[in-house]
């Protein structure tokens, strides 16, 4: 069985328990605008051009048989949707400028670059499903988890649960740790801001918070400004997962300003013109009594 991969990520400390390597997959039914990996979203595979690598050399324009690879006032363009033969492309480029964004990977080659790090594992860390949406490729998802679990290695996953029950409950019991996302109360905004109706995650989160593996399960909200870091979402999120299981996790993640550099590379534009900064300790806190008074009692801020 293979998957497509876009980024094995070693040392990380922000996806779980201890020292662990994440495994991003790509593919997402969401397309939220302030997403921190868009290269992650499409399921199709496509070149992305990193212009501070470039030399401007030409080669991959004349090694270009459809104009697949353009100059446009004196700056390489791609055009992914032309069938070029890309790896070609890629091959000829002497400075490494023009890369895809994913591979195709087995369970056994992921799981070779897993073992790198097994020292870590034997100390509190593990390995963390990410995205995209792991859920996506579910069955890649659930073969690597099993993997994971016969060798003794700890899993986690971050999650947006848009997902049908059935696969839940299927790759539940090989996890030991669900980051799962809850990022607008507000059905409307949700659809507005990610595309999707959040109806669907809330019933994932209910039977998740009402299953034995409730206490391996910790919600997350991403602050971003003027669209999910707001009083009513927080609290109206506080008071919505409290109230399914009193001794629920909360996450408040801080605004990552550094997603809007990915931007160019898949063409598109971020939702800020001018990016925001990282929300201050002071303003963290705020969020944190905003959630306290929705009723959460366990709130995660990370220092």
């Amino acid at each position: 069985m293979k998957g497509q991969v876009f980024d094995i990520r070693r040392f990380s400390t922000h996806d779980g328990d201890g020292i662990r390597t994440t495994v991003f997959l790509k593919g997402c039914p969401l397309s939220c605008v302030w997403c921190q990996n868009p290269e992650g979203i499409s399921a199709k595979k496509r070149p992305l051009y990193f212009e501070n690598r470039c030399i401007h050399c030409g080669t991959c324009v004349k090694k270009s048989r459809a104009e697949g690879v353009k100059i446009e006032n004196g700056k390489i363009h791609l055009n992914p949707k032309v069938a070029e033969d890309w790896a070609e492309i890629i091959d000829w480029c002497p400075a490494g400028a023009i890369e895809m964004d994913s591979r195709e990977m087995t369970v056994n080659e992921v799981m070779e670059e897993v073992r790198k790090d097994e020292v870590f594992y034997r100390h509190g860390g593990g390995v963390t499903l990410s995205g995209g949406e792991p859920l996506f490729q579910w069955k890649f998802a659930l073969e690597l988890l099993k993997q994971c679990k016969k060798e003794g290695i700890h899993t986690a996953i971050e999650t947006s649960l848009y997902a049908r029950q059935e696969i839940l409950e299927e790759i539940l019991p090989y996890l030991d740790r669900i980051f799962a996302d809850f990022k607008l109360e507000n059905e409307d905004l949700h659809k507005k801001y990610t595309g999707v109706s959040n109806e669907r995650i809330r019933r994932n989160l209910k039977f998740l918070l009402e299953s034995e593996k409730k206490d391996a399960v910790i919600i997350r909200t991403p602050m971003i400004p003027g669209m999910t870091a707001t009083k009513e979402n927080i609290e109206a999120v506080g008071r919505w997962i409290s109230g399914i299981y009193p001794e629920v996790s909360y996450e408040i993640l801080n605004y990552n300003p550094l997603a809007e550099s990915k931007y160019h590379l898949i063409d598109q534009e971020y939702c800020f013109g001018d990016n925001p900064k990282l929300y201050t300790k002071e303003q963290m806190a705020e969020f944190r009594s905003w959630a306290e008074q929705g009723g959460v009692k366990h709130v995660i801020i990370e220092s």
